[in-house]
């Protein structure tokens, strides 16, 4: 049986004690609040902090303030505030200064003639409880409330002495030469409990919604936020234009920049605890006209999995990119447009690489993801240390293989391809549209046609696709001709596969969209003899992508049509994203 704890102040437990703690943790995993790996990691924190548990649990992220407020509520037998209960006017206020209630979090909700109801978000601080009790002469009967909710409370009743949110005045910005008063406003604004409090909520949101961007865009009337899920954007919701400021500089002191800047980019970093979860965020800011924009990329090591398997690699494909990656020397390149999935793909590739007789290097602009047992060096022009010079530095610890994060100019290009022909294997990406384009955007850039024929072993070029969600989808039985344009896309190379379609509809699970998840289609490039050939003669990349094709590579939208026949995505979604100029046309 759990304790039971009476309701009255002076007779609650010891919130450090075992029978409370216990207690807490059983409801709050029973609920399905909190996994039992949090719980321990909160119990551990708790204990070297010496804070209690429930305020570790909320300043990790882990629990919501409202779950706290509940499950403590029930352990206490002290009820919650109802929502007709919150008071229109304030009490005492001729003896009970405003600052002592907004410090303990306490509202006054109504008096009778021997007591005194109140609101609190903590009902452990016995000593403002008591102090409070002897000033009014009265019994308190307390009840619970989120923080959040006893500050806006406050903030209605007593004007404004903290949340910006309920200014109904636009705040100023800061003018271009930000003086030091300005900069100490801008960190009032954006150290105040509801500021926080919403960013930590924007971003927690984020993370449970498998959002891969968040974007906080400023505009004429409000402040947009917007997710990017499955590689669309859906705004979520949109805030009051004088949160502007403040979110603003929220964000940027998170992330360690300069908040008095408002006319140059600016990069940071933020490490943020989502439910047990240490979650990167790479965050990234832009003067518009209406003010900064700012998008942060979530970086969750524990969503990616490093298997190609799971990453939509099968068949002869994932077959052919892991025998180049056996391959003692040379080079070999992802290429897709930003977001693409490239550097994953080679966070794979090193992941299956990695082995203890080897020595593995990456250079990179940033470090997404921290791999162990690989030497990860961040690039940083400001300081001269650039992808080439990196790379010239690398060749003299004795690497076995490096990647590289990406080859953007010709002397990044020519010391990765003289690395590659000195005994290393060198991992890269590049911008292109297919691989066969990949090979004339380096020969455009500089690179010596012997060079990259005598060094390049292959080209893997990859896109992203939305799979249909699981629990809204419906199979469709396609008519002839739906049947006969569906294999005339696949091409002879799944000529003799069965089309299984299915249909995107919406529903709760995906939000709506059909979709849930993504799933990588690609095309292997393997310079052989026959694509060499073409290469050396100074061929368009449509031959060689031509001679590519003739020796067994399947193309981007025959891999995407695959897909679509199994079931797993839809024709809509791989035309849009392999042959945009065929997604308006009917089936």
């Amino acid at each position: 049986m759990p304790p039971d704890f009476d309701q009255q102040a002076n007779r609650l437990p010891d919130p450090r004690s075992e029978d409370f703690t216990s207690e807490l943790r059983r409801r709050l995993v029973a609920a399905g609040r909190l996994d039992e790996l949090a719980a321990r990691r909160a119990e551990r924190a708790s204990e070297q902090s010496n804070e209690r548990l429930d305020i570790v649990l909320s300043r990790l992220g882990l629990v919501s303030e409202t779950v706290l407020c509940e499950t403590i509520s029930g352990i206490l037998n002290i009820p919650c505030v109802a929502d007709d209960a919150w008071p229109v006017r304030p009490l005492y206020s001729d003896i009970i200064p405003h600052t002592f209630l907004a410090a303990n979090h306490i509202v006054l909700l109504a008096e009778a003639e021997d007591r005194l109801d109140v609101a609190v978000a903590d009902p452990f601080r016995a000593d403002a409880l008591d102090a409070l009790s002897f000033q009014v002469e009265k019994s308190l009967n307390l009840h619970m409330a989120p923080p959040g909710a006893i500050e806006r409370c406050l903030e209605r009743l007593h004007g404004r002495n903290a949340s910006p949110q309920q200014s109904s005045e636009p705040a100023a910005e800061p003018s271009d030469d930000a003086g030091t008063e300005d900069v100490r406003r801008l960190e009032d604004l954006a150290s105040e409990a509801p500021v926080i409090r919403l960013v930590h909520d924007i971003i927690q949101r984020a993370v449970e919604s498998r959002a891969s961007d968040i974007h906080v865009e400023p505009r004429d009337d409000c402040v947009a936020v917007r997710y990017r899920i499955d590689g669309a954007l859906q705004t979520t919701e949109t805030l009051p234009v004088n949160l502007r400021a403040a979110l603003t500089s929220r964000i940027k002191i998170m992330a360690r920049i300069n908040i008095a800047e408002r006319r140059l980019p600016q990069d940071g970093r933020i490490r943020f605890t989502a439910r047990g979860r240490e979650i990167d965020l790479r965050v990234s800011t832009m003067p518009t006209m209406t003010g900064e924009s700012i998008v942060l990329r979530i970086l969750d090591r524990e969503s990616i999995p490093l298997e190609f398997q799971q990453l939509g690699f099968t068949g002869a494909e994932r077959e052919g990119f892991e025998q180049l990656l056996a391959e003692p020397n040379g080079i070999i390149l992802v290429t897709g447009p930003t977001g693409s999935g490239k550097s994953t793909t080679l966070y794979t590739a090193l992941k299956s690489l990695n082995r203890a007789d080897r020595k593995l290097f990456t250079v990179e602009d940033p470090i997404e993801y921290r791999l162990a047992g690989v030497n990860q060096i961040a690039v940083n022009p400001k300081i001269g240390l650039t992808f080439a010079s990196t790379l010239r530095s690398i060749l003299r610890q004795d690497p076995d293989i490096i990647m590289v994060g990406e080859i953007r100019d010709l002397e990044t290009a020519e010391i990765a391809i003289r690395a590659s022909l000195t005994g290393h294997l060198v991992l890269s990406t590049i911008h292109t549209n297919s691989a066969a384009a990949t090979i004339t955007r380096l020969l455009d850039m500089g690179v010596e046609d012997y060079l990259l024929a005598s060094s390049l072993k292959g080209v893997l070029a990859q896109r992203l696709v939305r799979t249909v969600c699981p629990s809204c989808a419906t199979h469709d039985q396609p008519s002839a001709v739906e049947t006969e344009r569906i294999r005339r896309l696949a091409g002879d190379v799944n000529a003799a596969a069965p089309v299984n379609l299915r249909s995107a509809h919406g529903c709760e699970n995906c939000q709506g969209t059909g979709y849930r998840g993504r799933t990588a289609v690609y095309e292997l490039l393997t310079v052989n003899s026959s694509v060499r050939d073409t290469m050396a003669s100074g061929a368009p990349d449509s031959r060689i992508e031509a001679a590519a094709v003739s020796s067994g590579m399947t193309t981007l939208l025959q891999n995407g049509m695959a897909k679509v026949m199994s079931g797993e995505t839809t024709l809509q979604e791989v035309l849009r994203v392999t042959r945009a100029a065929d997604a308006a046309l009917p089936l």
